[in-house]
């Protein structure tokens, strides 16, 4: 229990660590004042604790894939905002939806990855045997996701300008990739999607359930067993945010001139 806890809130928190801190590192680069920051984690948290304790009712609407719908909305949101952010990077002209896309963008992943932290802890706290390896199995997870958000965000801090936003923009094509290879698994779970036989299957190389497994699917949604569409949306949105990125790359070089 206490390694399962470990990758099961690390993977949680990995996520939100990771856009939270390529988002503040940018911030930094870009000399964008960093209250944004706080007022995301307020509503996130916010958010996160009010989709918690509505998390039966939500589950239950729609034929009962009702918490699927939600999640993948969100993970779509989150993967639009990263374009827009994409987009506005080019100049400063468009520092309000920066700062728009970079609020919103830390404020769903807290509501997405803070209530499924709230919803596995609780679920545990009428069962004392488990519950505290659970919480140490927690602390220890959301100690290295956090660790690996902090090295993150001293690595593009303490690099060029010109190399920063371009590993900021490397990062943030993964994550946004992740956040749409996500949101289909969860259509494909809630019946929207037509479920579809896999690809491939890497399990015996990578595991989804282990540690790398679980980093991997924080950071670029990795997927043992990937359909078709799965992977046909996966690429192309990469393909999308991958175009941007070199737009704004090109059009950032042409104002330096």
């Amino acid at each position: 229990m206490l390694l399962n806890s470990v990758i099961i809130i690390l993977r949680e928190v990995l996520e939100a660590a990771l856009i939270i801190s390529v988002l503040l590192a940018l911030s930094q680069k870009l000399t964008i004042s960093r209250s944004w920051l706080a007022i995301a984690l307020v509503l996130g948290l916010i958010g996160s604790v009010v989709y918690a304790m509505n998390i039966s009712q939500i589950s239950m609407a729609v034929e009962g894939v009702g918490q699927e719908l939600v999640n993948a909305s969100l993970h779509i949101l989150i993967y639009s905002f990263i374009v827009v952010l994409i987009v506005s990077l080019r100049s400063r002209t468009y520092h309000q939806a920066m700062v728009i896309s970079m609020l919103s963008c830390v404020a769903l992943a807290t509501i997405r990855e803070g209530s499924e932290i709230i919803v596995y802890i609780t679920g545990f706290m009428s069962i004392p045997d488990l519950f505290y390896p659970v919480i140490i199995g927690s602390i220890v997870g959301t100690g290295i996701g956090i660790s690996v958000g902090v090295f993150f965000y001293y690595l593009i801090s303490n690099i060029s300008l010109d190399k920063g936003i371009k590993l900021g923009l490397f990062i943030l094509v993964l994550i946004a990739g992740g956040m749409v290879s996500q949101a289909i698994q969860l259509l494909i779970q809630a019946d929207f999607i037509i479920s579809q036989q896999a690809l491939w299957n890497t399990s015996s190389l990578i595991s989804e359930r282990s540690l790398l497994g679980q980093m991997l699917y924080a950071l670029i949604g990795y997927e043992a067993t990937p359909t078709p569409i799965q992977t046909l949306l996966y690429i192309s949105s990469l393909i999308i945010t991958i175009g941007l990125s070199l737009n704004t790359l090109h059009h950032r070089s042409a104002e330096e001139r």
